[in-house]
């Protein structure tokens, strides 16, 4: 029971943290929210999406039975931006038309995808053991 209440706590976080990235993609350093520098993109929730997503994806992992239980914080976080960003808030398309969103997708799934390997890795690694 702990472990899927879990496994719904990092769930709900994935989806949290993905709307946050989205919705904050967009920042420039234009002096409104961050300061003056050019007004360049600074697409600051890039490195939380690298940090934070595999984050989840090894907790999930250490709590999860089945693999799709540990892949589950990616497909939230990847179902969620697809689903804010074509079909977001008053049916607007929240997703930029530029790198930042490309960068985003790459940020948050390649290392996702890093620890979703050592996770079967650790599986194969304790098959083999028995």
């Amino acid at each position: 029971m702990t472990d899927r209440l879990a496994l719904v706590g990092i769930a709900v976080a994935a989806f949290v943290l993905a709307v946050l990235e989205l919705f904050f993609l967009p920042l420039r350093l234009d002096g409104t929210l961050l300061p003056r520098a050019g007004d360049w993109p600074f697409p600051v929730t890039v490195v939380l999406a690298i940090v934070t997503t595999p984050m989840l994806v090894l907790a999930a992992s250490r709590h999860a039975h089945h693999m799709l239980a540990a892949v589950s914080p990616l497909l939230v976080w990847i179902g969620t931006l697809l689903l804010f960003g074509l079909f977001g808030p008053g049916g607007d398309v929240v997703l930029l038309n530029d790198w930042r969103t490309l960068v985003l997708f790459a940020g948050g799934t390649l290392p996702s995808a890093i620890a979703v390997g050592a996770h079967m890795g650790r599986q194969a690694g304790a098959r083999d053991d028995h």
